[in-house]
């Protein structure tokens, strides 16, 4: 058997480029959550600086907002400058920016940090993406994006617990946390080399064989243009949607006369715990159902989640619609970037993962503006239902889109379409 065989049939967790990319992943959780337990007590240290209030809660969302200006541009330098290079670049950049909390003197320039921590964030994950999609094919591509999941849960629950731990010590420690990504760029050098080699095998990549700018144009914009701001917005409402769960929990469970702190740790970790277990069968269930399927699953399960929410704000219920928010999300948020990797050529990967990066982050940040008005005026029962109807509506679509292509099928016996159509059920 020779070596890239071997490495077809290698589990992604024993694959050292696959593990390094996986640990990757995990800093789009550690961005924004790590500080939260420090909050508290941040306020009170710069409590004599103007606007101490706003600008120690902006901090958490800080990276997301220059993530969402940043992504589309640090798609397009990954195109065209490799992905390698950038990706150990944002790994650096996040290490630096994000520990920088721990030294810097003043309220201000803590925050200037956090909006670099975005920039390097948005060159990361769009470098990270595309790497996934140049590096891994078929069901290892589907093994990543599950293993990508359970890596991002886990590692969450790990950077927070521990953040919440030193942060007893001082209000400084968890930007220290954000230091620990510099260990992975030894780890990263494997990929870099391995994506050289990949260039030099496969040069037609930077040079298209089309070089009229006008039928270039025409080209990429039906092959994969629409699709892609079609996933991006797709993306953007889900994570609309599900960001409920980590801002809007608390609340409820304050609503319903329980402790907020204990409660919101105990749903989310239902969350967090449900979807972790789910991601590791992504693979399998994917294989199973197809993409479409997947993607009605996921949707179903989530819908239900929020429905078994509304029901009443006791824990008989509110465990149960977590844990299915988090079996459905599992299944959706690897989808989204499987579609996103099918629908992008080669040499516009990075292009597409800055696109579905942004929609993800400005998912987040809208939900707050879109759906706290909704809960002040209609109540959470009304808006548990009504998210969950929406998410009943998207998977329905799902499985119009997965009729359809079987329809489009049939009366192409060879040809393009069918082509196609395999691939995009694939």
């Amino acid at each position: 058997m020779d070596p890239s065989q071997r490495t077809q049939n290698q589990s992604i967790w024993r694959d050292t480029a696959a593990l390094a990319l996986l640990l990757t992943a995990s800093l789009k959780i550690m961005a924004n959550a790590t500080i939260s337990p420090a909050l508290p007590a941040l306020e009170a240290s710069f409590s004599a600086e103007a606007g101490a209030a706003y600008l120690v809660r902006f901090l958490v969302s800080a990276p997301s907002l220059t993530v969402v200006l940043v992504a589309p541009l640090a798609g397009l330098a990954v195109d065209r400058f490799g992905r390698g290079w950038l990706l150990m670049a944002g790994v650096a950049l996040f290490a630096l920016s994000g520990s920088a909390g721990a030294y810097l003197p003043d309220l201000n320039t803590i925050v200037a940090s956090r909006l670099l921590l975005g920039v390097a964030l948005a060159v990361t994950m769009t470098a990270q993406v595309a790497l996934v999609g140049d590096l891994f094919e078929g069901e290892r591509r589907s093994a990543f994006m599950g293993g990508q999941v359970v890596a991002i849960n886990f590692s969450g629950f790990l950077f927070i617990g521990g953040a919440g731990l030193v942060a007893d010590l001082s209000p400084r420690l968890p930007f220290l946390i954000y230091a620990l990504p510099i260990l992975l760029l030894p780890l990263l050098w494997p990929v870099v080399r391995q994506e050289q080699n990949r260039r030099r095998m496969l040069p037609d990549l930077e040079q298209p064989v089309d070089r009229s700018p006008s039928v270039q144009r025409a080209a990429e914009s039906k092959r994969w243009r629409l699709p892609a701001f079609s996933t991006g917005a797709l993306s953007m409402v889900t994570v609309m949607l599900f960001f409920l769960m980590p801002s809007q929990l608390p609340f409820y469970l304050e609503f319903a006369g329980y402790n907020s702190a204990t409660g919101t740790a105990l749903g989310l970790g239902a969350l967090t715990l449900s979807g972790a277990f789910t991601a590791l069968r992504f693979q399998k269930i994917r294989n199973r159902l197809g993409l479409a399927r997947t993607f009605a699953a996921g949707f179903a399960v989530m819908g239900s989640g929020f429905a078994v929410l509304a029901v009443q704000p006791t824990w008989t219920f509110i465990l149960p619609g977590c844990a299915f928010i988090g079996i459905g999300y599992a299944l959706v948020q690897p989808a989204l970037f499987l579609l996103a990797l099918d629908i992008a050529p080669a040499e516009r990967r990075g292009t597409v993962s800055g696109m579905v990066t942004t929609s993800l982050f400005l998912g987040q940040i809208v939900s707050p503006f879109v759906l706290t008005p909704l809960l002040q005026t209609q109540g959470f029962s009304v808006v548990y239902v009504t998210v969950g109807g929406v998410f009943g509506v998207l998977a329905l679509g799902a499985l119009a889109v997965q009729c359809w292509t079987r329809k489009e099928e049939v009366p192409s016996t060879n040809g393009p379409l069918k082509s196609a159509v395999r691939t995009a059920k694939s």
